[in-house]
């Protein structure tokens, strides 16, 4: 039989397929929209190691025939280009612009070197002493050659793969850590988050960690505790499955209506002092976020016109979109970010930019005729909140003015927030919650 089904290769078979399968439509689909990104799920998909032991356990190591051959000389074991290869994605999915550079190659050397040695046992057992000489395989049945067999008893393959599953955590932290960052860059830059923030990415790297560790433990106990058999540790294979068909799925339903998406990671060297995110900002605070500046009572106690009005002095600099990056470094900095402070909280009062549920940092800046890091430090500085905190207060000031108007008794919660300016009902009760500290429904009841 060429597949042995049973219990341990049936459970295992769908997973496998279903890896293959989605990592071919990614292929595709990035050779046809030019998305970096699938390549590298596709890539990552194709590098998580499940082959193996499905394939074991559907009888091919004891079919002693050309089956068993593959399987001693296929390259199975890929963990030390897996950890590269979900940073890159993680790189590629957050940021349009990236492209693998030549600098970047060295993070597939470890993997490259292992493959180079598998072709070096191929081409000595296979090409040279079998095809070439015609000489029989000496081990396990006639399906190995001496050159893998000398390898079996060497610790050439416990050390590959331990340096791959501790390549696995160091990426799969270090990508974590990089997520965290492109999430309080999500919150200066965007109005609305919820389709770019990725949670499903969180989930998985998080999931990259816990079995990685499981694996690792798995290993620890077979080589100085007690021996475990195939049974024992196709578990760990069964995780593995079902880490393919979470991270498959995901981002095969990821759209790339990503155009806007220029995450860079933050160093010293690249991030100037007037860009810098205060530290209060980096965490999302529960509850009720008002900004920090006596502008924003006075902008909202003003309804008319004239009182929008700011002076030629406050509209002078900086007055286009290429003025500098820094604050003025004049006389009076603190009085020009005042001044900027109250011209933004007076356009948010007449122009209502935030009604438009996909704001970013880059159109209000336009809006305003600057650019986006002076603009980010004016609502960082002056109004105390991240951009996504600043623009969503006023959208639920919005929905709370439409939800106590009669005129609007009869709009469902869904309308109310669409009405203000939010994306979806999802989006919605969680900024409503996370600025509030209740859900619209209870409020709704209160007014």
């Amino acid at each position: 039989m060429f597949f042995g089904f049973n219990l341990y290769s049936g459970l295992l078979l769908p997973f496998f397929l279903q890896g293959i399968i989605v990592a071919a439509v990614l292929w595709a689909r990035r050779r046809r929209e030019d998305t970096a990104a699938d390549g590298w799920l596709a890539l990552l998909l194709f590098a998580i190691r499940l082959a193996q032991w499905m394939l074991g356990f559907a009888g091919w190591y004891d079919s002693h025939d050309a089956r068993t051959t593959f399987m001693f000389y296929w390259p199975f074991s890929n963990w030390l280009a897996v950890g590269p290869a979900l940073y890159f994605y993680f790189r590629s999915l957050t940021n349009q612009e990236f492209r693998l550079q030549r600098q970047h190659w060295w993070h597939f050397a470890p993997a490259l070197v292992v493959l180079a040695w598998l072709l070096v046992v191929f081409s000595y057992d296979i090409g040279w002493w079998h095809g070439l000489q015609g000489r029989p395989l000496p081990g396990h049945f006639g399906t190995k050659g001496p050159l893998a067999s000398w390898a079996d008893y060497q610790p050439i393959g416990l050390l590959a793969d331990t340096l791959g599953y501790l390549s696995v955590l160091a990426y799969a932290v270090h990508t974590l850590r990089a997520y965290r960052a492109y999430a309080r860059y999500l919150n200066d830059n965007f109005s609305d988050t919820e389709q770019l923030r990725f949670r499903w990415l969180r989930n998985v790297l998080v999931a990259v960690l816990v079995g990685t560790g499981v694996t690792l433990a798995f290993g620890v106990i077979n080589l100085f505790i007690t021996p475990l058999n195939y049974v024992q540790s196709w578990y760990d294979y069964l995780f593995t499955g079902l880490l393919i068909y979470y991270l498959s799925i995901s981002g095969l339903l990821t759209g790339y209506r990503l155009a806007a998406l220029r995450f860079q990671l933050p160093t010293a060297a690249e991030v100037p002092s007037s860009t810098l995110v205060p530290a209060v900002e980096a965490a999302e605070v529960p509850g009720p976020v008002a900004p920090a500046t006596e502008e924003r009572v006075v902008a909202d106690a003003i309804p008319a016109a004239p009182a929008t009005s700011v002076s030629p002095a406050a509209t002078a600099v900086p007055p286009t979109a290429d003025v500098p990056t820094q604050a003025p470094a004049a006389a009076e900095p603190d009085a020009e970010l005042a001044r900027w402070t109250t011209r933004l909280l007076a356009h948010m009062q007449t122009a209502r930019p935030y009604l438009e549920p996909e704001l970013t940092l880059g159109e209000l800046a336009t809006q305003l005729r600057t650019n986006t890091s002076w603009l980010s430090k004016v609502i960082n500085s002056g109004c105390g909140q991240n951009f996504n905190d600043f623009v969503n207060e006023y959208r639920v000031r919005e929905a709370e003015r439409r939800l106590r108007d009669p005129q609007f008794r009869h709009y469902t919660l869904l309308a109310v927030a669409l009405e203000a300016g939010f994306n979806s009902k999802s989006t919605f009760n969680r900024v409503f919650k996370k600025l509030r500290g209740q859900t619209p429904s209870e409020a709704a009841r209160q007014l």
